[in-house]
């Protein structure tokens, strides 16, 4: 509604009535991972003397929702944030204390990635690369360039040069992206929407329009509140971001006005279906956000960025 007030004024106010194109609203959506890597991914360096194996998994969310809070921090001590992934969360004591970075801050910062080697020379001298890499690789994904979210890379070896010269960051910033986003493909990818929770109150005898439109917007009845003394209710429903442009109307004209909607942002939820399947709703939505960037219109192949021994 702000909006349309807004463009109106601009068009008639300020443009003397010129027309204005006005694009569909953008709805941004977050790439995860859904099941653990089928097999250990690798990739080569641009100079092919240094090698990365990984695998992915999917960050449990009670992890995601701390890391979002403030709870688990980036820069609190390693001791204490292993402490607290042990005892809330079940993780290893050990694995915890071998975080070494969490995704890109802010909107990316809910993934990890680990350090699961035993043994290798030179490992610290391109810690700093391989963070750096990761956190721009999950600022945006392999599928459609939108950022990672609820993602664990775990490194399981490396294979360095002997030479300082040939493992610089100019080698293994690429090497790092590419396994990352092989790792991602192999561990069932997926996209997360965002989630309304959206409060609307309206009298009894108008609850059926609520419903029905609900119903044609993929909304998910939570609650449903009566209030004492009066004709009337409160209800509680989770309806996706994609599906609310032009709810607010739509509702209004089922209820002849008499429902007063309330959207705030509650969570992110899974699309449906395998990222992999054109008739699918995650493949589709891919498809239209690689469209909207200017990206090639197809998947990503999988030996685009993985690298065979």
């Amino acid at each position: 509604m702000h909006l349309e007030i807004c463009l109106k004024d601009l068009r008639e106010d300020f443009m003397k009535g010129a027309p204005i194109k006005v694009s569909n609203p953008v709805v941004s959506f977050c790439e995860t991972v859904t099941t653990e890597s089928t097999m250990t991914v690798i990739s080569k360096s641009p100079n092919k003397h240094n090698r990365l194996y990984v695998t992915a998994e999917p960050l449990a969310e009670s992890v995601g929702k701390a890391i979002d809070s403030g709870y688990l921090r980036p820069d609190e001590d390693m001791k204490v944030r292993s402490r607290k992934l042990a005892d809330e969360h079940g993780w290893d004591v050990t694995v915890a204390r071998k975080i070494w970075s969490f995704g890109l801050a802010p909107d990316a910062i809910a993934n990890v990635l680990v350090d699961a080697t035993k043994g290798v020379a030179y490992l610290n001298e391109v810690k700093d690369s391989i963070c750096t890499a990761f956190q721009q690789a999950t600022a945006g994904g392999v599928l459609c360039d939108e950022v990672m979210r609820g993602c664990r890379f775990n490194i399981n070896d490396v294979v360095l040069h002997a030479d300082a010269i040939h493992r610089g960051a100019g080698q293994l910033m690429p090497c790092t992206k590419r396994v990352i986003y092989a790792a991602q493909m192999k561990s069932g990818p997926s996209l997360l929407e965002p989630v309304y929770l959206c409060e609307i109150t309206v009298p009894q005898n108008a609850l059926s329009g609520v419903y029905g439109t609900l119903n044609q917007r993929r909304g998910i009845i939570e609650a449903k509140t009566d209030r004492p003394g009066t004709p009337l209710c409160s209800i509680k429903a989770f309806l996706p971001v994609l599906e609310s442009f032009g709810f607010t109307q739509l509702l209004r004209a089922n209820t002849s006005g008499q429902a007063f909607p309330q959207m705030v942002f509650s969570h992110w939820q899974m699309l449906n279906g395998d990222a992999y399947i054109p008739s699918s709703q995650v493949y589709k939505t891919v498809m239209e956000v690689r469209k909207r960037k200017g990206m090639k219109e197809e998947m990503p192949d999988f030996n685009d960025y993985y690298d065979k021994l």
